[in-house]
């Protein structure tokens, strides 16, 4: 049971309401985290723009899922793990064997599996890669705004996982739990 109140979306703040609104309207179902962050109408409208913003960055939908799926392991976020594998499978189509490898920031693909790395370096080391982090995500034909989007991507990632660890959200999709978690 969440720790933090899942408001019903009757319930919800009205400042809140227009924009849990527009994501029953592109995802077909406004999926707990969302109802969550609707108690601060700012926090969930600050969550919803830096998402939006950068799905229309350089990033693909695949590679975006990768590392959500990378930084909620390192994460131990077992609502986000959850998310990001019905997601990745069920939107970015990402093959099962993908998934569970980017769970463990690998990938088949030599590109993904360079920014897999990179992100999960990121968010090991808080930032403070190091020029051979740098060199070898450039190597790997990343520029200067793919590099700045993975960073970002991270932080976003790192936001809702620390939500949802915190809160402990119910989880509102097929259940996955963190590898470190698993047996518990």
């Amino acid at each position: 049971m969440s720790r933090l109140s899942i408001p019903r979306l009757e319930t919800s703040l009205d400042a809140a309401k227009p924009l849990l609104a527009a994501v029953q309207q592109q995802l077909g179902v406004v999926p707990n985290l969302m109802k969550l962050l609707g108690h601060s109408p700012a926090a969930l409208e600050g969550y919803l723009s830096l998402n939006s913003a950068l799905a229309k960055g350089k990033l693909s939908v695949q590679l975006r899922e990768r590392i959500a799926l990378a930084i909620a392991e390192f994460n131990a976020c077992d609502y986000c793990l959850s998310a990001h594998s019905y997601l990745g499978t069920h939107v970015a189509k990402i093959s099962a064997a993908e998934i569970s490898a980017a769970r463990d920031g690998h990938s088949e693909d030599a590109r993904s599996a360079a920014a897999l790395r990179f992100a999960l370096q990121v968010a090991e080391q808080r930032g403070r890669v190091t020029d051979a982090d740098l060199a070898a995500l450039r190597a790997a034909d990343f520029d200067e705004a793919s590099v700045l989007e993975i960073v970002l991507h991270v932080a976003l990632n790192v936001l809702t996982n620390y939500v949802n660890n915190v809160a402990a959200t119910d989880i509102d999709f097929p259940v996955v739990q963190a590898k470190s978690e698993q047996g518990r």
